[in-house]
């Protein structure tokens, strides 16, 4: 609705930009607020925040708007990193964005633009959102290719009811030309990509200052000794690169991939070829549920699922749901599903929601599967 002061999160990305110029071509009283959540080892080299402030404002002072800096790293470091290192050394692979989204950008953001007065906030998120029947679902993205609705499901009704997302309906190709056409200096910008407080910097070296490594011994599913790991925390299941063990070959010489994590005796478990059995499960538990569309959804209905960003969506089933844990059953076995990552459950476009993977499960025998399933249970509205 026009007339409403709304506070876009800018970057100094194009998608942010074109958000905040969409706006206000739209009748929104828009100003915009840049982010900054994170100060230790801030340097241009690996995490260039000046840079991108100076872009944003660049970019406000070209549209015509206000724009603020809040420093969130504080908040930042308490509900993200902490967990990020916290999962880590649980042996897990956390994904941040994911709580970074729920935590930073649609919770202190949205908390500090309510106490500046706004009606809402916005972002350059590629994801949709629309009320139906009272409540709010949050859509894929137009462009398939770019749509983030997964990095999104674990917003609430109250953060996707006062939120925008007005590039969602666009293509990526679409949001530059507009930005090039109205002379928006990060039209050809190129895009961030990681998370700020890693940036291009070592992965390795930057986590081996947070969590001290425990290096051990690699072993085939046979048990055969193969190589030394620099610690569980430095891979993740489906890993090829960086095994150091690809003199030693068998069978058809086929590459090593990460397999599994045996935590107990702190082996890494590797097998050879992409396509090794291993490699692939039907069913997981995933717990930290959140469903974004305000309702658990029903057992035993056919719903797709991702068990990473990138990948396809896969059918599948919820043969068991409560508000602490919920399994999911993949028609197809897929690839490399890890610990510690998120799975996020769709209806055709609309994102119900999904949890963290805690293990994967053997599948249940045909007899073992229940027969009957309460359907999906509200879990709250609109105002939270």
């Amino acid at each position: 609705m026009t007339g409403k002061r709304v506070i876009v999160g800018m970057s100094g990305g194009v998608d942010s930009s074109v958000a905040a110029l969409l706006l206000k071509q739209q009748g929104y009283k828009v100003s915009g607020l840049f982010m900054k959540n994170w100060e230790d080892d801030d340097t241009d080299e690996y995490c260039p925040a000046r840079e991108d402030l100076v872009d944003a404002v660049a970019v406000a002072e070209r549209i015509g708007i206000e724009i603020d800096v809040v420093n969130f790293s504080a908040e930042y470091k308490d509900r993200v990193f902490n967990d990020f290192l916290r999962e880590y050394r649980a042996g897990r692979t956390p994904n941040p964005d994911v709580l970074c989204n729920a935590e930073i950008k649609f919770k202190a953001f949205l908390d500090h633009a309510i106490g500046l007065g706004a009606d809402c906030i916005a972002t350059g998120h590629y994801a949709q959102a629309r009320e139906t029947d009272g409540l709010f679902q949050l859509l894929k993205a137009e462009d398939g290719t770019k749509d983030q609705s997964y990095f999104l499901y674990r917003l609430n009704q109250t953060q996707l009811a006062r939120t925008l997302f007005p590039v969602g309906a666009l293509h990526k190709r679409d949001v530059r030309e507009l930005a090039r056409r109205e002379g928006l200096p990060v039209h050809d910008k190129k895009d961030s990509t990681g998370i700020c407080f890693i940036g291009e910097r070592p992965f390795r070296e930057f986590l081996g200052r947070y969590v001290l490594p425990n290096p051990g011994e690699i072993h085939t599913l046979e048990g055969r000794l193969v190589g030394r790991h620099e610690g569980l925390m430095f891979y993740t299941i489906g890993q090829r690169q960086g095994l150091g063990i690809g003199g030693i070959r068998d069978g058809d010489g086929e590459p090593w991939y990460v397999a599994a994590k045996d935590l107990e005796h702190n082996r890494l478990i590797v097998v050879q070829g992409r396509e090794h059995p291993a490699l692939y499960h039907s069913r997981l538990k995933a717990t930290d549920l959140s469903w974004v569309s305000g309702f658990m959804p029903h057992c035993n209905w056919v719903y797709s699922a991702k068990t990473r960003y990138r990948q396809k969506d896969a059918p599948c089933t919820i043969d068991s749901v409560s508000a602490a844990q919920c399994t999911v059953d993949f028609a197809e076995p897929q690839w490399a599903i890890t610990p510690g990552q998120s799975v996020v459950v769709y209806e055709s476009q609309v994102c119900l929601g999904g949890g963290i993977i805690e293990s994967v499960e053997r599948p249940k025998a045909e007899d073992d599967r229940p027969r009957e399933c309460p359907p999906g249970t509200e879990l709250f509205r609109a105002e939270g």
